[in-house]
């Protein structure tokens, strides 16, 4: 991955949408080059063009960071447990006081409590939770600045 192929990937991060012409403008190269360069950035799994929803406007008024203690050995198992659940948007084994940590979207504090409740307290493995809820988010930044 060269200068070119991080330019190509920032203005991709700016705007997800912006066809070829428009970054190769921006970069100064042919559309061809820049067709070429992003086609083989997805085929190498280097970048992955997707549209992230934002869940609040999606009516998931309750987003939460959940903490979760796992069994000896049992991190991969809750974490793919968990993914599993649509209400996972994010899953992570981690390291420090926390073996896994889950970004999750409901629609209210109810269906959040039945969430950990329900499905993420009786997965086997699971031995404790700690959950953040979200009062505000002040930043939405999906991904690196290069």
């Amino acid at each position: 991955m060269d200068e070119l192929d991080r330019k190509i990937i920032a203005l991709l991060q700016l705007d997800g949408r912006a066809s070829n012409a428009k970054i190769a403008r921006e970069v100064g190269v042919s559309e061809g080059t820049v067709r070429r360069r992003l086609r083989r950035l997805v085929k190498e799994d280097v970048v992955k063009v997707i549209a992230v929803p934002n869940l609040e406007k999606l009516g998931y008024a309750t987003t939460a960071l959940i903490g979760i203690s796992t069994g000896p050995g049992k991190s991969d198992a809750v974490a793919d447990a968990i993914s599993a659940m649509e209400e996972a948007h994010y899953v992570a084994i981690t390291t420090g006081s926390f073996d896994v940590f889950v970004w999750a979207g409901l629609e209210s504090a109810e269906n959040l409590g039945n969430f950990l409740r329900t499905k993420v307290g009786v997965v086997d493995g699971v031995q404790g939770t700690q959950t953040f809820v979200n009062l505000s988010i002040k930043k939405r930044a999906y991904g690196l600045v290069l």
